[in-house]
């Protein structure tokens, strides 16, 4: 069984509005075991919402979980006051072996009237017992539909390219020289808080079929539960909006041939200081 959890959290939010790793931690040892887990939002030399230190979360986690590779993607650099750098992205943390990492960059196309940052996609290929896992976490843009759209058609761009790699390997020499042929694998995983809707235009993009026989992105949620309305993955405690109405904004998506492995999707509604909950995939 092949164990992935997603989850945002939120520079490590409390529900004091704190910074505490050690509860995401415990959240997490909760929720269950895993094989690869991907996060979003971890924060470096940036405040917590209550105004006190958050520390260097990507050194804070990597101590956390000895037994993991751990993998960084820093998506917004920026100089401190101070002279230190506030750095803001995702991590990829692997129980099995690592083989190759890509930090991609995504369209940051001008909207005047949004506030935006860079954006990126955190890619891993994970030699896993069952073969190659291409895994992919990324954190699209909240507010602007422009950028969050751009970024969607990306991603799609990303993992057309990938796809076509794995159909056929670059040539190289074996060893660790920087041409090395290392394998990129054609099964992969998209997990992470894209920002859209169940249904929206974004989301049906992301869905959408590949004109070059490259096999097109699935959503874990409706093979695991077909027919039933996404479980609501943002707004379930304090964060709610007030509209009073959790709703969906974090998905793993898989693709196509690995629709027959999905086990289970489950969202641990439990976690109290995110605004966002995390989700786990189980495979065979």
């Amino acid at each position: 069984m092949f164990k992935l959890i997603t989850w945002n959290i939120q520079s490590a939010r409390s529900p004091a509005g704190g910074a505490d790793l050690d509860r995401i931690i415990a959240c997490l040892d909760r929720f269950s075991d895993f094989d690869v887990l991907c996060v979003q939002e971890v924060a470096s030399g940036f405040a917590a919402r209550d105004g006190s230190e958050s520390g260097d979360q990507f050194a804070g986690l990597a101590r956390r979980l000895p037994g993991y590779a751990a993998v960084e993607g820093v998506f917004t650099d920026t100089l401190h006051a101070d002279g230190g750098r506030r750095r803001l992205g995702c991590m990829i943390f692997s129980r099995h072996p690592v083989l190759q990492v890509f930090r991609h960059s995504l369209p940051w196309p001008p909207d005047p009237e949004m506030m935006s940052m860079p954006r990126g996609v955190l890619e891993a290929t994970v030699q896993a017992p069952s073969g190659l896992l291409r895994v992919m976490t990324t954190h699209l843009e909240h507010l602007s539909e422009r950028q969050r759209m751009a970024q969607v058609e990306h991603v799609r761009e990303l993992h057309r390219e990938a796809w076509a790699h794995a159909a056929c390997p670059r040539p190289g020499p074996p060893g660790a020289g920087a041409f090395a042929a290392l394998p990129r694998a054609a099964p992969a995983i998209l997990a992470g808080d894209f920002n859209m809707l169940p249904h929206s235009l974004e989301y049906l993009r992301m869905l959408a079929s590949f004109a070059d026989g490259t096999l097109a992105w699935r959503d874990a949620w409706q093979i695991a539960h077909p027919g039933r309305r996404h479980a609501p993955t943002v707004g379930l405690h304090s964060d709610a909006p007030a509209s009073g109405l959790p709703f969906t904004f974090d998905y793993i998506f898989i693709s196509a041939d690995l629709a027959a492995r999905v086990r289970q999707l489950r969202v641990d509604g439990s976690e109290e200081g995110s605004d966002h909950q995390a989700m786990l995939l189980e495979l065979d």
